[in-house]
């Protein structure tokens, strides 16, 4: 028998009670303290980014040291930390905003659309959106446009093929497929496999380095622009987590799964608003009045806010 060991079974008796008290000890902490959670990485980074960060304030806006971390580089380690969290639908473009040419289209179509857009990528549909059945790239129409080579009866012959994907895939998966497959632009499926977004692979990019402009790029507009008396006027793609911080908290408040200002006037309406209607947002009740629609979506709206005790607007 082993040094150690029991020589008959009292031995093994106060093990098991021993082992009994610390299992039921071990499972009172845990209900009352809550399970102590596993070291993180992930974590760990975050604590210091933020332990770095208040540092930083305290000791005012001095310059890092050599070599050292800037905001901007903290900024993005940030955003890589947490890039895994998001989902294609978290980032895609949303169908209402996809620009693309019907398959029937001609070169000429084409070219005048490449040439409005300034988009490198046009995908093409065939009958309705929902049938994406390719894509073209502006290089691939290079040569055409130089007068190096004929002009094709159709476009069929410039169409190449994107990436297909489910809305609930992950970010950091498809970024991972468009390297692997060399192909930059991936058009969002629902689960109906209705197209739902767009996406490119400077999307996902943008996601970790922030937006990056280019000399073509247009100034970007302002989605929610104060205007006097407590109105606001707003592009329908305003996201509403934006518009609970910057005009009310009250018109995020909404059971249906809506992200817009548009979404939430197509919810109030039940149906696709038309210009110069108002709609009540029973809520909070601000006012949405639809400025601008064009039967397929609302574009733009004037939020009206809630009338008081008194007769007047809220400010």
């Amino acid at each position: 028998m082993a040094e150690g060991s029991p020589k008959d079974g009292n031995g093994s008796k106060e093990s098991d009670s021993s082992s009994q008290e610390g299992g039921l000890w071990s499972g009172l902490k845990s209900l009352l303290f809550g399970e102590e959670e596993s070291p993180s990485l992930r974590r760990e980074l975050e604590e210091a980014l933020d332990e770095y960060d208040e540092e930083e304030q305290e000791e005012g806006s001095a310059a890092p040291a050599k070599g050292d971390l800037s905001a901007i580089e903290r900024q993005m380690v940030r955003n890589l930390l947490h890039f895994s969290e998001h989902t294609v639908d978290d980032v895609a473009v949303p169908r209402a905003d996809i620009i693309a040419i019907e398959e029937k289209a001609s070169f000429s179509d084409l070219a005048a659309l490449f040439a409005e857009a300034g988009h490198s990528r046009i995908p093409v549909y065939r009958d309705t959106l929902d049938t994406i059945v390719g894509m073209i790239h502006i290089r691939d129409a290079f040569a055409i446009l130089a007068g190096k080579a004929p002009v094709p009866d159709s476009i069929a012959p410039l169409i190449r093929q994107p990436l297909y994907v489910p809305e609930s895939m992950g970010a950091l998966d498809l970024l991972a497929e468009m390297r692997a497959k060399r192909t930059h632009l991936a058009i969002v499926l629902d689960e109906y496999s209705g197209t739902e977004g767009l996406l490119t692979f400077e999307d996902l990019v943008e996601e970790i380095v922030g937006d990056v402009e280019d000399e073509h790029d247009d100034a970007p507009e302002a989605l929610l622009v104060p205007l006097d008396h407590g109105l606001w006027e707003a592009d329908a793609r305003a996201e509403l987590d934006d518009v609970a911080k910057e005009i009310d908290s009250r018109l995020a408040d909404i059971e249906e799964d809506v992200d817009t200002l548009g979404g939430l006037a197509f919810v109030i309406a039940g149906r696709v608003p038309e210009a110069g209607e108002i709609l009540e947002h029973e809520q909070s009740g601000w006012r949405l009045e639809v400025i601008s629609s064009d039967g397929r979506r609302v574009k733009r709206l004037r939020l009206h806010p809630p009338v008081n005790q008194d007769g007047g607007e809220e400010e």
